[in-house]
């Protein structure tokens, strides 16, 4: 079986005049052969271990260095492919016939990498302004906002210039992954913008507007989601939370009942929260769809929820909000809603510091809250996740990565006492 690897060809022979090497393709079949890839650089700018282009050296100053590395990848994988589905039948040639068919092949590949270049030329921008459009078009504007984020990341990341889909390669999405650690942005944040990235990217071929000819995101991993706080509080923050005692209709006593009716109602979002209408409302139920993926809902309204509701069902009429912070769902009043989430959020502060509760807390903490109470008192994951509206299983995991260390660190106190 012939060899192969890639190689700095750095025989003096081979030594140019401007004192670089070039990029070969070591081929030994019987007799050694070196085949130049078109690229040289010097000692200095190679990186002999990863076979790679140095992109803080000097004299590759200037290079694309990325697309370089692509296409030199591409020869070599070509060039070995060649060799594994000649087989045995390679014995018949030598070197020199063996280097012809490997450069028949590299421009028969290259060929076919052309057109389907050609054949999908369409932008990330163009595809996830589409997306945008649509999201805003049904009242998601969170969703299209997580679109833009990820396309303006990848935008700023490549000089301000959009990217064809075909561009966004295994190595170009490690590199992002670099750019932004070397940054020092954590890896949460270089999720956030990959996953709506990769969404755009699945979504162009779902759809029939891009044909890969490899998913970059099936090779590429994603950094994982690390939860950097707890988020959860116990029962008995949330008891103590009950038991305050603001003036009737004020800010704080409205804000303390907004949180009370979350946590009543299985850990409900705040945007869910603010879209409540009075005819969502019977005798025994509240009814809800869930603004992030239009679950339904359906929520056994509780003695501590009834007392609360009852105020604010008051001389209303059926297409009525039930709260006076409300918000219609819209694209045209999402930043309002977001105003009125972090004045919420300025008033949980208050709330918990009146509660003795250490630390953050937020409308996103009562939700992780009642998961992990529930976790505690022994409801199965499967349940939790079902009343959470989540649409899988491995979002109600995230949520409550925490509760096992805890568990077994009370465990283990009860052991070494």
């Amino acid at each position: 079986m012939a060899k192969i690897r890639l190689i700095l060809d750095i025989r003096k022979s081979s030594r140019k005049t401007d004192g670089t090497y070039p990029i070969s393709l070591s081929i030994f079949h019987k007799k050694p052969r070196i085949v130049g890839l078109g690229y040289s650089t010097s000692i200095l700018g190679w990186d002999e271990a990863s076979c790679k282009l140095k992109k803080s050296a000097l004299c590759n100053k200037g290079l694309r260095c990325d697309e370089i590395d692509q296409e030199i990848d591409d020869k070599f994988y070509w060039a070995k492919s060649l060799i594994r589905q000649l087989g045995k039948s390679i014995a018949n040639l030598d070197v020199n016939s063996l280097v012809d068919l490997i450069k028949d092949n590299w421009d028969a590949n290259l060929k076919s990498d052309i057109k389907k270049k050609v054949e999908n030329n369409i932008s990330l921008s163009e595809w996830g302004n589409t997306l945008m459009e649509r999201k805003k078009n049904s009242n998601k504007p969170g969703t299209a906002k997580w679109y833009s984020d990820g396309v303006a990341a990848i935008i700023n990341y490549n000089n301000g210039k959009d990217i064809q889909l075909y561009d966004i390669t295994v190595s170009f999405l490690r590199n992002f992954e670099a750019y932004h650690l070397g940054k020092g942005n954590s890896k949460n944040t270089i999720s956030i913008y990959l996953r709506a990235v990769r969404a755009i990217y699945n979504s162009s071929i779902e759809e029939d507007q891009f044909v890969p000819l490899k998913n970059s995101f099936e090779t590429y991993t994603i950094p994982s989601v690390k939860r950097t706080k707890k988020r959860a509080r116990t029962k008995d923050n949330i008891t103590n939370i009950k038991q305050l005692r603001y003036p009737e209709n004020s800010i704080l006593w409205h804000a303390k009942n907004y949180a009370m009716t979350m946590f009543y109602c299985r850990g409900m979002n705040f945007i869910d929260l603010v879209q409540i209408k009075i005819k969502h409302i019977t005798d025994t139920h509240l009814y809800y769809g869930r603004s992030k993926s239009d679950k339904p809902l359906a929520i056994k309204i509780t003695p501590g929820l009834r007392e609360i509701l009852d105020f604010y069902l008051k001389d209303k009429m059926p297409e009525d909000y039930l709260f006076p912070t409300n918000y219609d769902g819209s694209t045209e009043h999402f930043q309002k809603y977001k105003s009125q989430r972090r004045r919420m959020n300025e008033r949980l502060k208050i709330i918990a510091k009146d509660a003795g509760i250490e630390g953050e807390f937020t409308t996103y903490y009562i939700r992780h809250s009642w998961a992990t109470i529930a976790k505690y008192m022994g409801i199965s994951m499967e349940l939790i996740s079902e009343a959470l509206g989540h649409c899988s299983l491995s979002t109600t995991e995230t949520y409550l990565k925490d509760f096992d260390n805890d568990v077994l660190d009370d465990m283990n106190a009860l052991v070494v006492s």
